[in-house]
């Protein structure tokens, strides 16, 4: 079991993966491959870190001005 990511080997699968998917599609799945796996490391890292709580981004922001001003009268 230990030879099974001998150089030769890894060069068979990345051709076997050319042949099978193109070159256009290649990089598609290696992005999605790694924004997976981002989002698998962030969900074990929220796992293994429960005392933090997760935040909102509507708690962090400012509330919205009022969307009409409060009229002002002039008196002369």
């Amino acid at each position: 079991m230990g030879d099974l990511l001998q150089p030769w080997h890894l060069i068979v699968l990345a051709i076997v993966a050319f042949l099978l998917f193109g070159a256009k599609r290649l990089p598609e799945l290696g992005k999605g491959l790694g924004e997976g796996l981002k989002g698998f490391k962030e969900g074990l890292k929220g796992i293994s870190d429960p005392g933090t709580p997760p935040t909102n981004a509507q708690q962090n922001t400012a509330p919205p001005p009022p969307a009409n001003p409060p009229a002002t009268t002039e008196q002369k």
